[in-house]
């Protein structure tokens, strides 16, 4: 998790840019109160940097004349790059996110010549990224930390609880990370079950970086692996449904990251497992080509019910 110092930096950063801000202004960028403004500002006089605070009940903040900040110098394309990754953050679920972008952002723009400073402003209040964001959080640290020791495929000692609020305690050898619906996992070998594991980050409570090494399979595909593992959970129903359709046409009517899809003669079989048939039974109501269900009996059941909604609506 980010420090309060990221927070005090970020507010130095942002008045190197804008020159003056008031307290309303620091506290929605931040997304933290006045008073909390007021601290971090406090902060900073603390350490020696001239920050004027203007009286009054529409008071602003600004930095003292001929203070200045080193550069840093990006290119116009790096500039865009880096924008539109810091945008993207924000939807990651990475921790404290706003204040870190909004530190980026500002000192991106403030090493800017004017014109690509006016691109890179519009750019950034007119992009829209069609993400599924986070569910939960993330502790930045732990995200840190994983990625350097997959870099020196290193391996780490990890406290984790599970879905069902179990914890246990292994030693694993992270190999990648990845976001996939909504959640931020690590995939590697598990020396504990002695096997290949994927890992949920929000639900380790602690890591330790150990001093063992390990050796990466060169062909691993950490997306690829989600993918695979996501459709062998343990689920309550089998599924069996045949599609009278060819492969090509079926792959753009259900995603294979959810179920395994089998060419036929007569088509495609799509396998999987799921623990909600009426979930399931709407998902395969948008199939546009004849079907049959082979299995559980179940999704019958809940397809009917869906039809006698759908009917009833239109009625």
């Amino acid at each position: 998790m980010y420090h309060p110092t990221t927070r005090v930096l970020a507010v130095l950063e942002m008045l190197q840019t804008h020159g003056r801000l008031t307290g309303t202004e620091l506290s929605q960028r931040l997304e933290v109160d006045v008073r909390t403004v007021r601290r971090y500002i406090e902060m900073l006089q603390d350490l020696g940097i001239p920050v004027v605070a203007e009286r009054g009940r529409n008071g602003a903040y600004t930095l003292g004349a001929g203070y200045k900040l080193p550069p840093m110098m990006f290119t116009d394309d790096e500039a865009t790059a880096l924008i539109v990754g810091l945008l993207a953050a924000r939807r990651l679920g990475l921790g404290d996110a706003a204040p870190a972008v909004e530190s980026a952002l500002a000192k991106l723009e403030r090493v800017m010549p004017s014109a690509l400073r006016r691109r890179v402003r519009s750019l950034s209040e007119a992009i829209a990224l069609d993400l599924q964001p986070a569910f939960i959080a993330l502790n930045s640290q732990v995200m840190m930390t994983l990625s350097v020791a997959a870099q020196n495929q290193q391996q780490v000692h990890l406290r984790y609880r599970s879905a069902i609020e179990d914890e246990t305690e292994r030693d694993f050898d992270p190999y990648g990370l990845a976001f996939r619906s909504g959640n931020w996992y690590a995939a590697g070998f598990c020396h504990l079950r002695r096997g290949m594991r994927s890992f949920r980050l929000d639900r380790i409570l602690d890591l330790q970086l150990l001093d063992a090494h390990y050796e990466r399979p060169a062909s691993f595909d950490v997306m690829a692996y989600l993918a695979e593992s996501m459709k062998l959970l343990p689920r309550k129903h089998p599924v069996e449904v045949f599609i009278r359709a060819p492969l090509e046409v079926v792959r753009l009517e259900v995603p294979e990251d959810e179920f395994w899809l089998e060419p036929q003669v007569g088509g495609v079989l799509m396998r999987g497992r799921t623990d909600d048939v009426y979930w399931l039974a709407q998902k395969i109501a948008r199939i546009s080509h004849p079907f049959v269900i082979r299995e559980p009996a179940a999704l019958r059941d809940a397809l009917r019910e869906h039809a006698r909604r759908l009917l009833a609506s239109a009625e």
